[in-house]
């Protein structure tokens, strides 16, 4: 399989990743003032297990730096992946902040 492809839907809050024209999977974001609330990562059955997940987190996350804005990590799976790259730690909101 190529890498997956991952393209930003503003509108629709979420991040998208495809292949060869299909769909892989998605990140569901939430924006809240300055945090952006990552709340759902769903990858296809087909492409578990391919990175598809890993990409969707590290755009996001590389998105949300870029932006100046910080994480509220709600979805596990991203949770899991900062805590495996905390390279980005610096990004999640602390308790109470």
């Amino acid at each position: 399989m190529a890498d997956p492809q991952i393209s930003h839907s503003s509108d629709q809050q979420q991040f998208v990743a495809t292949a060869g024209g299909e769909h892989l999977g998605r990140l569901e974001y939430e924006r809240r003032a300055d945090v952006v609330a990552l709340r759902h990562t769903l990858v296809e059955p087909a492409a578990e297990g391919r990175g598809v997940g890993s990409a969707l987190a590290r755009t996001a996350l590389d998105w949300i730096r870029a932006e100046g804005r910080r994480v509220d990590p709600v979805c596990p799976f991203v949770a899991a992946w900062i805590e495996r790259h905390p390279d980005y730690a610096d990004l999640v909101v602390s308790e109470g902040s």
